[in-house]
């Protein structure tokens, strides 16, 4: 169960559809500002939430642009059988900046960095 703020609205990661759109999920894997389970994601690049506004499709999301913002711990980016990025976290459990117990790692700060990096972008 989701407990506070930064848990329910704030991005965890990012998921792709089969058209490639995309959608920020929080960390109990659900649309920012959803809490009903029934729409939770899977880690299984098939399933799609077609029938809800979720998905949008942006100018300029490259697979470097993921790369700089997916945390850097080599598991944080996921494939599909053709070798499209469908998946990625911006941080992990020891990155995640609601943890931070000291300014020195600037996690948030990181973090920060790559919502501003996601806000430039347009949306077609």
């Amino acid at each position: 169960m989701l407990s506070d703020f930064f848990r329910i609205n704030l991005s965890y990661g990012l998921a792709r559809n089969k058209i490639g759109e995309w959608m920020a999920f929080n960390r109990e894997y659900l649309q920012l500002g959803f809490s009903n389970k029934d729409f939770r994601i899977d880690f299984f690049p098939d399933q799609e939430f077609s029938d809800l506004p979720v998905y949008t499709k942006y100018v300029g999301l490259t697979e470097q642009i993921l790369f700089n913002i997916a945390a850097s711990d080599g598991e944080s980016v996921r494939r599909d059988s053709n070798g499209k990025i469908y998946q990625i976290w911006l941080y992990n459990d020891e990155t995640n900046p609601s943890n931070q117990k000291n300014k020195k790692n600037n996690y948030w700060d990181k973090y920060w960095g790559k919502l501003e990096i996601l806000s430039k972008l347009a949306r077609k």
